[in-house]
């Protein structure tokens, strides 16, 4: 008997209807637990993986790896599609992050097809669409392999700024609830604040500070709008020092207290 547990977590979205729930949906530094693909075929903007900042165009892939932080524009003329491979995903894929830029004709439509492919399956009720479903899976993770191949010579290799932003999104994904600040994160790093903020204004434009708040707002708004657990203990678990703070907080960065938010969510 098939086991489907492994696909059931596989979503195949519209960037379109990601972003129609606010910007703050994909424009916040967030990380998710699963593998995603983005494919824009339309439109432009920026997109900011791993502290690093880069402009993105139409018929560029992006593979972004569980844990790692990311965030990008998602203006009304940006069009594409967000895969979501699942926590459980067996498929082979990269392990780093790859922004890739399709340029020839043929490949762009070889990943268009394979993607109608796998939402027919998906949404089919036909005998074994669950399998075929798995092998146009399998066809993806080819295509990724083949491409972050062919651009390899391509990769500019990060200099020690970009390097140490890397570090620094890396560390704050897995300490953003601890109550640490930049000056903790920094120590952590074996750097000054200073030199910490200067190489993520280099890096993506924003300080050290605003990383940090941006990823802490990011989950706040996330527990909010999906779940029940009061205000108080979402304060506590993001490592806010009281629930007053983290209302001041969440305040200053949406114009809204946290109950208002969940009201409208």
């Amino acid at each position: 008997m098939q086991d489907l547990t492994k696909l059931s977590q596989l979503r195949v979205i519209a960037i379109p209807r990601l972003a129609a729930g606010g910007r703050w949906r994909v424009e916040a530094m967030r990380a998710l637990s699963e593998p995603v693909m983005l494919w824009f075929t339309k439109g432009q903007g920026r997109i900011t993986i791993a502290g690093s900042t880069r402009g993105y165009t139409a018929n560029n892939a992006v593979f972004i790896p569980p844990g790692v932080m990311y965030g990008f524009e998602a203006g009304p003329q940006v069009f594409g599609t967000a895969v979501f491979f699942g926590r459980n995903c067996d498929v082979t894929l990269p392990k780093a992050p790859h922004h890739l830029r399709v340029r020839e004709t043929f490949v762009q439509q070889e990943l268009n097809v394979t993607l109608d492919a796998i939402v027919r399956e998906m949404d089919a009720n036909t005998p074994a669409h669950d399998r075929a479903t798995r092998h146009y899976l399998g066809l993806l993770g080819v295509w990724l392999e083949r491409q972050v191949e062919k651009s390899a010579d391509e990769v500019k290799r990060p200099d020690a700024a970009h390097r140490l932003v890397a570090r620094y999104s890396n560390l704050l994904e897995r300490n953003f609830r601890s109550g640490m600040g930049v000056s903790d994160f920094a120590g952590a790093l074996g750097v000054t604040p200073t030199h910490l903020t200067r190489c993520c204004k280099q890096a993506c434009g924003k300080p050290a500070s605003a990383l940090l708040q941006d990823r802490l707002i990011f989950e706040a708004r996330t527990l909010l709008a999906e779940t029940k657990i009061p205000v108080g203990e979402i304060a506590d678990v993001l490592g806010f020092t009281s629930p007053a703070y983290f209302t001041r907080a969440f305040h200053l960065k949406t114009g809204r207290s946290p109950s208002a938010f969940r009201k409208e969510a």
